[in-house]
């Protein structure tokens, strides 16, 4: 007879580890886990979803490193998005050359066409056309050469078609290559977005559980308790100004993920925007601004500095001054005004 054995009860319950309690008044909610940037996603173990007994703590936590998460893939997305415009650019030029080349071969292919129909309703078998009869256009000039059937004006001619034609193929071939990677580009385009996505909709799905009261005081932390900063001995040169005083006209602002303005920011997006006013362009990714310019010692930011944050450059601001930033700060939040040591900096980058 074989028993059947009830499972044991009492088991401990696997609890996801708790990411850390994170204070919801403090300045920099959306980027508090990238202080310590670390940080495998999933707080909970594999394959468990997390216990409705988790913590309203553990829960912000683990939203806030969705969010620096999302940040980080946003900012792939966009050097993604600025590499497919560069190929796009590139493919459309390639396109126009080759283009160019064909009409050029065409006219050629034509006036040759049309001095070899002369030349045999005058009885002789031009050169020209059986250049058009040859597998190998070299070898029939060379041993049309040798036999002096082909005047040297005739030659140069066939010679310039020759040319063309290869040209075109090069071109043709420059064209194919950039479309192809212009597809790559465009799939890893796909990916980003797809992360960035997942990870916005992982960060609504932890917010709904929290306690309404919570969620209250987030939205609260989120438009920030920063006040403009009291103007200063203004910036390095009338472009930082300029740049500043857009920036601060951004200031309320909604973050939204891949934006660069005017209504609607990332974080590099801001900066990048605000700087465009004062006619200055910069590279749209964070990662592509800590190298926009020379870097400067904190104690020496002006106005219009970039404030780049985190080791791998994840996110930036704009110093306006008093010790403060504006900045994008994550999904949910608007364009606010925090202080330059809310996140570890990585460098102070003057463009």
């Amino acid at each position: 007879m074989v028993s059947h054995r009830s499972p044991r009860h009492g088991t401990p319950r696997r609890r996801a580890p708790h990411p850390g309690a994170f204070g919801l008044g403090v300045r920099a909610t959306a980027f508090s886990a990238a202080a310590g940037a670390v940080a495998v996603l999933t707080a909970a173990p594999a394959g468990a979803e997390p216990g409705a007994e988790e913590s309203p703590a553990a829960l912000n936590a683990r939203v806030d490193r969705l969010y620096t998460e999302a940040a980080q893939a946003t900012e792939e997305y966009n050097a993604t998005a600025e590499r497919v415009e560069e190929l796009r650019g590139q493919v459309e030029r390639a396109q126009s050359a080759a283009a160019r080349d064909q009409a050029r071969v065409n006219r050629m292919r034509d006036d040759l066409g049309t001095l070899a129909a002369a030349q045999y309703r005058g009885g002789e078998v031009a050169p020209s056309l059986a250049l058009f009869l040859s597998d190998e256009p070299d070898e029939y000039l060379a041993r049309a050469a040798a036999l002096d059937r082909i005047s040297s004006r005739q030659a140069a001619r066939l010679r310039e078609y020759r040319h063309a034609v290869r040209s075109l193929e090069e071109q043709r071939a420059r064209a194919g290559g950039k479309l192809a990677e212009l597809g790559h580009r465009r799939e890893a385009l796909r990916r980003h977005r797809a992360a960035v996505q997942r990870k916005l909709g992982a960060a609504q799905r932890l917010l709904n559980r929290l306690p309404s009261e919570e969620r209250a005081a987030r939205e609260r932390a989120s438009r920030g308790t920063g006040r403009p900063a009291a103007p200063g001995a203004g910036g390095p040169s009338s472009r930082a100004s300029a740049a500043v005083a857009a920036v601060r006209r951004a200031v309320g602002s909604p973050y939204a993920w891949g934006q660069a303005g005017p209504h609607a920011f990332d974080c590099s997006g801001l900066t990048s925007w605000a700087y465009a006013q004062a006619g200055v362009s910069l590279p749209r990714t964070s990662q592509g601004q800590s190298r926009a310019g020379r870097r400067v010692p904190r104690e020496q930011a002006l106005p219009g500095d970039l404030v780049v944050y985190g080791p791998d450059a994840g996110h930036v601001g704009m110093y306006v001054g008093g010790g403060q930033v504006v900045h994008a700060p994550h999904p949910g939040a608007r364009v606010r005004y925090d202080p330059v040591g809310m996140m570890p900096v990585a460098a102070v980058v003057r463009p």
